[in-house]
């Protein structure tokens, strides 16, 4: 996993450090910006917060969405065959991701609809393919569990997920006791510290 040596210098899997930034304003105090609202929000594990990062924010800005897709390219893992777009946030990370990189993009629903082609996974064949499956903010990680289990049931092979806000709510333990090792772009801590 790339390990963060602070909010916007990364090390990348070859070696080479990279920092993130626009000018003076580093990309995670404009994600922070740009998403942090206060006020009293119930999360989807069903946690109580006073803050919340309306991630759909970043992802609706063109520009931010663009260069945060730029700094994950780095975190995607060797091998990966496919980018599986968790359902709502995952999709447009994986749909700029895979333009940018090249992969196919799959969009993994919560549950398969009932109409149509009844899939739980649209976009392809999945059956085989190593997937990286791609969320934009996780606390718990439940979803991404849930959602590698659909598609390791269905084929395909899945032992990495890639976010980009980490809230350290404990997901990346229990994605690693699936078997799912989670690369954050930024961890909560780090985009508090960014601004």
């Amino acid at each position: 996993m790339a390990a963060p040596t602070g909010p916007t210098e990364w090390e990348i899997p070859d070696g080479s450090r990279r920092t993130v930034h626009n000018g003076d304003v580093t990309l995670g105090a404009r994600v922070y910006a740009t998403s942090h609202l206060t006020g009293t929000f119930v999360l989807r594990s069903g946690r109580k917060a006073d803050r919340y990062f309306d991630k759909y924010r970043f992802e609706s800005d063109p520009g931010l969405l663009g260069e945060v897709v730029e700094a994950l390219v780095p975190l995607v893992p060797r091998g990966i065959e496919g980018l599986a777009g968790l359902e709502l946030g995952g999709v447009p990370i994986a749909t700029m991701l895979s333009s940018v990189t090249g992969l196919p993009a799959f969009f993994v629903r919560k549950e398969p609809k009932k109409y149509g082609t009844e899939r739980l996974c649209e976009g392809g064949d999945i059956a085989g393919r190593n997937l990286l499956i791609v969320e934009d903010v996780v606390t718990t990680g439940g979803q991404v569990v849930l959602s590698a289990q659909d598609l390791r049931s269905e084929g395909a092979v899945v032992e990495h997920a890639l976010c980009v806000i980490d809230r350290e709510g404990g997901g990346s333990g229990v994605m690693g006791a699936e078997g799912i090792m989670l690369r954050a772009l930024f961890t909560m801590s780090e985009l508090e510290a960014a601004v």
